[in-house]
């Protein structure tokens, strides 16, 4: 097993290494380039048209590795599964970014929805598979919980937060590729040492370490090749993976540190100064009345909102007045004549007609009219 896991890194850095040379020219002619937002930092520009989707060489490197060894070693499909299928999610997400050449990419709810696609998949497999235990360590004690049918739950939650931890660590040079590299030696090590799952992932995560560290000769500081989302959507994928199918889960805030550190701050600090900016804002806007001002001006637009509402309404309903008289008249005479037609009766049926519709046609005149003063009155009198 130790020779397995030396020489899945030898393969892994020695496929990586290799490839990148050819695989970042082509990336250029692809015109697959970092797209930086303008708002950022200044520094960050000098970034743009970077080559990005790096972490397409190293997730194929990987899986080569993994596929040698897969046989031997079955317990690796799952964890090689969910890495590839968040390559996969990031992937689309680059491939979207280069096309528009936006720094957007995925929808986030897109991505969320495609991230916990393959979650729920890896999460039933690993729960109705005899071969896991499905008890997660305490760290530093031998108590093991059994969380029953909230396993699955559990399991999504973190692997999603581990993903987009390991997403978020991704903005300077070689920052995502390090970390995990160390996170991967170490995961080895606990699978061989400690014979966490059978001791079966050691391959993998050499495979992974090797990668990387065949990477960091690119993506170190200043970086010829940016992984993109492919590469540390996929680097989430499998430090999340394999820490559930080794049972130490609740281990990831501590020897996934820097993933933690990234998600507290984008989804809890970020959010909070935003709150306490916005408090602060409004009590600086309050304290010198600019809110009564601004109260003053939306009462004021919308006052004019309402009129010019019901002016449209009244002023279709004197539209409406204005044609009635011809319209009336036109049905006047034909159904005079047709009440002329009837003999005894055609006089006293004329002058019913008559008056009937005179009076529908002042009634509707009046309308007219009296919309047509209250629009002027309204457009020009303030609402109170």
């Amino acid at each position: 097993m130790y020779l397995d896991f030396v020489v899945s890194i030898l393969m892994g850095f020695a496929l990586v290494a290799l490839a990148m040379p050819f695989a970042i020219p082509e990336l250029h002619k692809l015109k697959f380039g970092q797209e930086v937002r303008d708002d950022g930092p200044k520094a960050h520009l000098k970034k743009q048209g970077t080559p990005t989707m790096g972490g397409l060489v190293f997730v194929l490197a990987i899986v080569i590795v993994s596929l040698v060894y897969v046989r031997r070693y079955p317990k690796i499909l799952p964890v090689m599964l969910l890495t590839v299928g968040f390559g996969i999610v990031g992937f689309i997400d680059d491939f979207l970014k280069v096309v528009k050449h936006q720094s957007e990419g995925f929808n986030p709810k897109q991505k969320f929805l495609c991230q916990l696609v393959f979650c729920v998949i890896f999460a039933l497999y690993l729960y109705l598979s005899p071969a896991y235990d499905h008890r997660m360590q305490v760290p530093f004690t031998e108590i093991y919980l059994d969380l029953g049918w909230f396993y699955v739950p559990a399991l999504l939650f973190i692997v999603l937060g581990t993903d987009n931890g390991a997403n978020f660590t991704d903005g300077l040079d070689g920052l995502a590729s390090s970390v995990t590299a160390v996170i991967a030696l170490f995961l080895g090590f606990v699978s061989l040492y400690f014979g966490k799952a059978d001791a079966q992932l050691a391959p993998i995560s050499g495979a992974v370490f090797g990668a990387l560290m065949g990477f960091l000769m690119f993506n170190c500081y200043p970086a010829k090749v940016f992984m993109g989302d492919t590469g540390s959507l996929a680097l989430g994928g499998f430090v999340a993976a394999a820490a559930f199918e080794m049972g130490i889960p609740l281990f990831i805030p501590i020897f996934a540190l820097i993933y933690l550190v990234e998600v507290l701050i984008v989804y809890f600090l970020l959010p909070v100064i935003h709150i306490f900016m916005m408090i602060k804002l409004l009590d600086f806007l309050s304290d010198r009345e600019y809110l009564s001002k601004f109260a003053e001006l939306i009462e004021v637009v919308v006052s004019w909102l309402l009129k010019t509402l019901l002016a449209c309404v009244v002023g279709f309903n004197v539209i409406q007045g204005m044609l009635s008289p011809a319209i009336d008249t036109v049905k006047r005479s034909a159904l005079t004549r047709g009440a002329e037609a009837i003999p005894g009766v055609g006089d006293a049926i004329g002058g019913v007609t008559e008056v009937v519709l005179g009076t529908a046609v002042l009634v509707k005149n009046g309308i007219g009219i009296v919309g047509m003063v209250l629009c002027l009155a309204l457009c020009i009198a303030p609402i109170a």
